[in-house]
């Protein structure tokens, strides 16, 4: 037998468990888009804090412990919900 008709066979098939319930793919497929949304949420809020904050001097920046050359990626650090425990 090829490994085309062991993978495929009736007696694989059935010794393998049944798959999960219907409602369980959907309840992870909105887990999934739950975080999705979440996620566009984060970089929505960074992309406007960084807007308000790039139009501020060097100087505002540095009073207020930030540097022009690293402003996106500690906006977005500061913005991911993953990032905070």
């Amino acid at each position: 037998m090829t490994t085309h008709d062991q993978t495929f066979s009736p007696d694989a098939i059935a010794a393998d468990e049944p798959a999960g319930p219907l409602s369980s793919w959907v309840r992870s497929i909105a887990e999934q888009i739950a975080t999705w949304a979440g996620t566009c949420a984060d970089y929505y809020a960074a992309a406007s804090l960084y807007e308000q904050l790039s139009a501020l001097s060097d100087a505002e920046l540095g009073r207020r412990g930030l540097s022009r050359a690293t402003l996106a990626q500690e906006v977005c650090a500061g913005c991911d919900r993953g990032s905070q425990s």
